[in-house]
């Protein structure tokens, strides 16, 4: 008689809230929330709308610190030896 396969028993955990500060984290750019004034001049200046950002998520541990709430932008600066330093700017959603 065969054996029928070992089957993984799934895992739910709560989510809880980060214990590890993510932002003092090397490897983690520095997130700003930009103010109105900024979000619509960099609309401008790049002739696009908030929906043409690229997306975070609003539960990102980067930004929780920020008080962002959903439709604001976020500016992200890497730092890099060979590139100097990168902007990047994102919209905050909900899913």
């Amino acid at each position: 008689m065969a054996e029928s396969p070992v089957r993984p028993i799934p895992l739910t955990m709560a989510k809880k809230e980060t214990v590890y500060d993510v932002t003092k984290h090397a490897l983690v750019p520095k997130h700003v929330k930009v103010s109105e004034k900024e979000s619509e001049t960099l609309l401008a200046t790049y002739s696009i709308s908030a929906r043409e950002l690229p997306r975070i998520n609003f539960d990102d541990p980067a930004i929780q610190h920020l008080g962002v709430k959903e439709g604001d932008i976020i500016k992200i600066v890497r730092v890099n030896a060979q590139m100097g330093e990168t902007v990047f700017y994102r919209k905050v959603t909900s899913a």
